[in-house]
């Protein structure tokens, strides 16, 4: 009886395993039994006892062929979330270097926890069907998110606007943490199918190599294909049901061959009517009529329309990036202020005027408005927001040629001479760190004519000037004289300009009042009433490329801000 025993025992275990070798190492000392019992075994037994062994022969076979490919899908996914959680979190909290910072940081944690607990459960259950299993839950959870995280970020819409901190945190913790399940189920892919395809000691290095070669494989591949193609192209809600339905896909395929006939096909079946029936608005207008949105692959833009005025906002819209009035030349904000940039200088009508982080075209069409058509050159990096500069803020002025390009490689490449440059190029709320340093100025310096002037827009709040007076600080590093006019009747900006020119307060105050152009005459009569201009010395703050912490400044303001407003 012991016998028949082992030998019902030796059958399940090559179900599970397929090889004898493993098999009597489970087995222990009941395979010299099942030996001597084994010719004394009936004829007739022989078919149903090896019936099921077979049975689970070609099952394991399929799910075999299965292993790598999943592995290679689940790199691919893990990753492919990762940047679509960062896309889809953009729109309502940005892609600032916290929000980087912590999303990786916890998809990492995410991974380790699937590593871990993949391997623990392989050992325990070493079931191709589980496996297949947990990466359809996966493939779900996933699926499940684009529509699950609408509301929570609503919730985080609704904080910004209240200037509520619980909200806010709350809303980006409960997003991130709706990644950990499809993560978690996915870091357990890798160590469950090494245990699966491990199948002689001697050879066990070669199976764990080329599960990892081609799960990095996917993972390299989920790094270029959403971000070069997918999210561009399809966007982040769409290409993260891209990711779940080929997760879905190959998991259907594994359990479909487990003998749970066509239910299973139901999962990719799904995450398909849950990606056609999740349709609407990226993100609702927070205040006026939502004209149009799109994502590209640096930016989610929105343009909304609020009376007679068209604005551009970027990511999670806290600032106007460009003003379009067909009823007025004026946006009685920074915009204006940059146009007064020649009196600091020669007091000329500039001859030729650069402008890095064009946006939807402001600055070029009150330059050529009021001074006539002078040349401009606009940089932009993102060529989707030249698309709708065109489309809906009238950007077709036929001076402006117009360069898509990094503002910083476009300056040390392509630059030519120029009576005035406007730096406002922001991925809001921040300044990238390279447009801010010595180094950078120094290179815009040597493209400005000798008495050029080099101005930069900066987000402030109504009490703390601290970005104004780092950027100040290291402007004054590189040019002999900086002025500031604050623009406070719309919007808390500061136009800082720095030149060589032998300028002073009251030469600047001399040519402004002896304007004859009577469509700047507007604009200098309220930066000189309310602009507080002023110049401002050397304050010890230089920022360099090697160490510029412009993003923890903005942190810091930022935080102060909602402080003293609660």
């Amino acid at each position: 009886m012991k016998s028949m025993t082992c030998l019902l025992k030796r059958l399940a275990l090559l179900g599970a395993y397929e090889r004898p070798a493993l098999v009597t190492a489970e087995l222990g000392g009941c395979d010299d039994r099942v030996r001597i019992l084994r010719p004394t075994l009936r004829p007739e037994f022989d078919p149903e006892l090896t019936r099921l062994p077979q049975l689970a022969e070609a099952r394991a076979a399929w799910q075999r062929q299965l292993l790598l490919p999943l592995a290679f899908t689940g790199g691919l996914a893990s990753l492919g979330i990762e940047f679509a959680a960062a896309r889809l979190l953009a729109p309502f909290f940005g892609q600032s270097l916290f929000i980087w910072g912590t999303l990786i940081g916890l998809i990492l944690i995410y991974l380790t926890i699937g590593y871990y607990a993949g391997g623990r459960l392989a050992d325990r259950r070493p079931d191709p069907t589980l496996l297949f299993r947990l990466t359809a839950a996966a493939a779900l959870w996933t699926a499940a998110i684009p529509i699950a995280s609408r509301p929570i970020l609503s919730v985080a819409q609704t904080g910004f606007a209240q200037i509520s901190v619980g909200l806010v945190l709350g809303s980006l913790i409960s997003v991130i943490v709706l990644f950990a399940v499809p993560v978690v189920l996915l870091g357990m892919v890798s160590p469950f199918v090494i245990r699966l395809r491990i199948r002689h000691l001697e050879t066990a290095g070669n199976a764990a190599g080329a599960v990892y070669a081609l799960s990095t494989l996917g993972s390299i591949l989920g790094t270029f294909v959403p971000v070069f193609w997918l999210i561009p192209t399809f966007g982040t809600r769409w290409t993260i049901f891209i990711l779940a339905f080929l997760l879905g896909v190959i998991s259907a395929a594994g359990l479909y061959h487990a003998g749970a006939g066509r239910l299973y096909l139901l999962i990719p079946l799904a995450i398909a009517a849950l990606g056609l029936l999740s349709g609407g608005a990226i993100r609702a207008a927070a205040y006026g009529i939502r004209v149009y949105e799109t994502e590209s692959a640096y930016n989610y833009i929105q343009v909304i329309r609020t009376g007679t005025e068209t604005q551009l906002l970027l990511d999670e819209g806290t600032a106007v990036h460009s003003i379009y009035d067909p009823t007025t030349l004026y946006t009685h904000g920074y915009w204006d202020d940059v146009l007064l940039a020649p009196d600091f200088g020669s007091g000329r009508v500039p001859g030729r005027v650069a402008l890095v982080g064009l946006a939807g075209g402001t600055v070029a069409r009150q330059f050529t408005a009021i001074d006539g058509p002078i040349p401009i050159d606009g940089v932009e990096l993102d060529p989707k927001i030249v698309d709708v500069g065109r489309r809906y803020f009238d950007m077709t002025e036929p001076n402006l040629h117009v360069t898509v390009a990094d503002g910083r490689y476009w300056m040390a490449s392509q630059a030519g001479r120029y009576d005035v440059i406007l730096i406002d190029a922001y991925r809001q709320p921040y300044i990238p760190f390279y447009l801010t340093t010595r180094e950078f100025f120094e290179s815009a310096k040597a493209h400005l004519a000798p008495d050029g002037v080099l101005a930069i827009n900066v987000g402030r709040t109504p009490t703390d000037h601290r970005l104004v007076d780092a950027l100040s600080g290291t402007l004054n590093a590189v040019f002999p004289r900086v002025f500031v006019i604050d623009s406070s009747q719309r919007f808390t900006n500061s136009v800082i300009y720095a030149t060589a020119s032998p300028t002073t307060v009251d030469g600047f105050r001399a040519r402004a009042q002896a304007e004859t152009n009577p469509k700047l005459q507007p604009i200098v009569a309220e930066a000189l009433a309310a602009g507080n201009v002023r110049q401002v010395p050397p304050n010890g703050i230089v920022f360099t490329d090697d160490l510029a912490p412009v993003e923890r400044l903005i942190d810091q303001i930022i935080l102060s801000y909602i402080r003293t407003s609660r």
